[in-house]
């Protein structure tokens, strides 16, 4: 598997200073239709991996390259924007998808690395890390605008396009409010770690709840059904 690693903190005046990814290892073979036969599952993996290196690799081509002039090119918005509405999300486009933009009912599916500012960028949940029983990544499906997923996450997928990727800095107010909400992470000891420290009495008392509770998450728009 590819990883992914990140020492992150919130945008500031530019976002050069807070993108920090290890390089990709680069697949050493294209994927064929017309190659040697293989399991679906097969193909699957090929093509999480690939669209895994090619985040990574759009991140730290942000970070080590010059700003590319203006192209057709559907990748690479080299700067963060915030969302009109969205209680202060700030999201950086790496690829745009295509079709049209779900709307609230839609079922929608996203892989995604979740991760904590406080924490110096620590990843507390990945679907990467969510297997199925042939060992393939389960994207996390929800229904937009059903209330059960932090309102960041809503706010960035509502206006992404399947097949977009982006990175999404989400502040408190537009994060976790309460244990219950989802994606929650499976590991006991991970949701114990961002929960604690999000939800810190002595902390959030000190004033510092704005930054206990911001979030950044990668976020690949995967599918999306209307129901």
């Amino acid at each position: 598997m590819i990883q992914c690693a990140a020492a992150v903190q919130c945008p500031r005046a530019s976002h050069h200073s807070i993108l920090r990814f290890v390089p990709p290892i680069s697949p050493s073979n294209n994927v064929s239709a017309t190659s040697s036969p293989a399991s679906s599952s097969s193909v699957t993996s090929r093509r999480a991996a690939l669209s895994l290196s090619l985040f990574s690799a759009t991140f730290s081509a942000l970070i080590f390259s010059p700003p590319a002039s203006s192209s057709s090119s559907k990748s690479a918005i080299s700067e963060f924007r915030e969302l009109p509405n969205s209680g202060g999300v700030k999201v950086l486009d790496v690829r745009f998808g295509s079709g049209e933009l779900p709307l609230d009912g839609d079922q929608v599916a996203i892989h995604y690395y979740g991760r904590l500012a406080a924490k110096q960028g620590w990843r507390f949940d990945s679907t990467y890390d969510h297997k199925d029983e042939n060992g393939e990544p389960i994207p996390f499906v929800f229904v937009l605008g059903s209330g059960k997923v932090i309102s960041g996450i809503e706010a960035a997928v509502r206006s992404m396009k399947v097949g977009g990727i982006r990175r999404v800095i989400i502040p408190q107010s537009q994060g976790y409010q309460s244990t219950s909400q989802e994606p929650i992470p499976p590991n006991f000891f991970d949701r114990q770690r961002l929960f604690t420290t999000i939800f810190n009495p002595t902390r959030l008392a000190n004033g510092e709840g704005s930054t206990l509770g911001t979030l950044i998450f990668d976020i690949e728009f995967v599918s999306a059904r209307h129901q």
